[in-house]
């Protein structure tokens, strides 16, 4: 086990030179975005604070998350770390009009809402200005003058539905131009995608001369659709994979209880029962579903770092703690026995 408030390092060298140490745990914003539930301000800033004090490097926010409110958090919560030892990471897609309101819901799509955050009007925009607002929006709001890791967000049918093609080809067309130009510049250190569909991942990887790429949920003990194309190709194209989501939203880090969330929302019976026999083959081994899904997340030689969320300093003590704690390797090859993972998952 490595030592309390350690970290594991993964570098990674960008593009446009530079270098980048990400380590291997990362703060995802979205709990103090109030995706479920509202936040008190302090509790969210603290948070942020205790992932700094705990080794985490790597600080993860969207416009998204909250309409703003989460990179307003994170910036507050970075605001007395050395800003050369952290990794901040945001995206572009949306931009905020604070004189509009939130729009309803699609319940079309799978993206979720969120139950708090600004009273901001959002509006997706992956063309080349837009993005270039987007960019300064977020740099106002987490008061910086730089980002290191800037991501497409949400470009994908989860989001957009039928419309999801004409959006890629808007953001190839305007926001990867827009984002490929601050690299050039050295403005920004590494650019990439943010995307909760592997195909899609797939598709952006193809398209453009990216960094690192974000996938959220695809490669989990209940999802490993990032497996045979993704993160080969990530590989290949020496793209840092971020991984986020490898709770499924929640029922990997609190099991199969009542009110599970999978995928946004309630878990249903198939999935509940899949989680029951993962959590029994690590029950038997002494260790935990938790630990087992974190651990497996950050296995694969393509990923650089897993983006776990938090909502309280506790959260962030105990993502950490369960990271820095080995999986017997009879886990996995169990895991794979019972048909949980696929057999050619590099682990075990």
């Amino acid at each position: 086990m490595l030592e309390e408030n350690a970290m594991e390092m993964r570098a990674f060298r960008t593009r446009n030179g530079r270098d980048l140490n990400f380590s291997v745990i990362g703060f995802g914003s979205v709990p103090i975005g109030e995706v479920y539930e509202l936040v008190d301000e302090k509790a969210a800033i603290a948070t942020v604070e205790q992932a700094f004090a705990n080794g985490i490097r790597v600080f993860d926010s969207s416009p998204h998350y909250g309409n703003g409110i989460a990179e307003s958090r994170m910036g507050a919560g970075l605001r007395r770390a050395p800003r050369g030892e952290v990794i901040v990471s945001t995206k572009v897609g949306r931009v905020m009009n604070p004189f509009a309101k939130p729009a309803p819901r699609n319940p079309d799509v799978y993206s979720p809402g969120f139950v708090g955050g600004y009273a901001h009007g959002p509006s997706f925009d992956y063309s080349y200005d837009g993005t270039m607002r987007s960019v300064e929006q977020s740099l106002l709001r987490m008061g910086l003058s730089e980002i290191d890791v800037l991501l497409i967000h949400d470009c994908d049918v989860w989001t957009h539905g039928a419309e999801a093609g004409a959006r890629f080809k808007e953001a190839m067309d305007g926001a990867y131009r827009a984002l490929d130009k601050l690299r050039s510049e050295k403005t920004v250190a590494a650019i990439g995608f943010g995307i909760n569909e592997a195909a899609t991942c797939v598709k952006f990887a193809r398209a453009g001369d990216f960094d690192v790429a974000m996938m959220a949920g695809r490669y989990t003990l209940l999802d490993q659709s990032g497996l045979a194309e993704l993160l080969p190709l990530a590989v290949a194209k020496k793209m840092g994979v971020l991984l986020a989501g490898v709770f499924n939203s929640g029922i990997l880090a609190t099991g199969p209880v009542a009110g599970a969330k999978f995928e946004y929302a309630a878990a249903p019976p198939e999935v509940l029962e899949r989680v029951r026999k993962i959590e029994a083959i690590c029950a038997g081994h002494g260790t935990s579903v938790r630990r087992a899904a974190l651990r497996f997340a950050m296995a694969h030689p393509a990923v650089v770092t897993v983006v776990l969320g938090a909502a309280n300093p506790s959260e962030v003590a105990a993502n950490v703690a369960d990271a820095q704690q080995e999986v017997p390797a009879a886990v996995w090859s169990d895991l794979k026995s019972a048909g949980v993972l696929e057999a050619s998952v590099p682990i075990g």
